[in-house]
């Protein structure tokens, strides 16, 4: 008594030809975006700790004399320009307006820091920037 096999009821091959388009779209759809989120993760974590290490260090060494505009440059002179790899620019404000200050009586209030990255995403070039500002905002104890 011959069995008869069919092609259709016989499917031991699927699975070697269905891997490799399983395989592809995973990579497609979750592996390359994923990654582009965990280097635009690394990247922003890493500027923005930059930022709060040049906060402490402002912390220690505040402007002089906020109601000098000579004495406010010299500062932003004296601060470093970058901190690790990132480039910083620094600003003091006073009650809402940049430093110098109107009076010796208003203290500085608050300083803030800038600096940008720059990501190339693999996938998700729509979604994430190229260019990304981060921003720190810290007010003087």
């Amino acid at each position: 008594m011959g069995r008869n096999i069919s092609f259709i009821q016989d499917q031991r091959g699927a699975v070697s030809f269905e891997l490799p388009l399983v395989c592809v779209f995973i990579l497609l759809t979750i592996l390359f975006p994923l990654a582009d989120v965990a280097i635009a993760g690394f990247k922003y974590l890493s500027a923005h700790q930059a930022l709060r290490d040049m906060g402490q260090f402002t912390q220690y060494k505040p402007p002089s004399d906020v109601t000098s505009s000579s004495a406010v440059s010299d500062w932003k002179s004296s601060l470093p320009s970058s901190v690790g790899g990132y480039s910083i620019t620094a600003e003091v404000y006073c009650n809402g307006t940049p430093a110098p200050c109107a009076s010796a009586a208003t203290l500085p209030k608050y300083y803030t820091f800038t600096t940008s990255f720059s990501l190339s995403p693999m996938v998700l070039k729509s979604l994430l920037c190229s260019t990304c500002m981060v921003k720190y905002s810290e007010r003087f104890q």
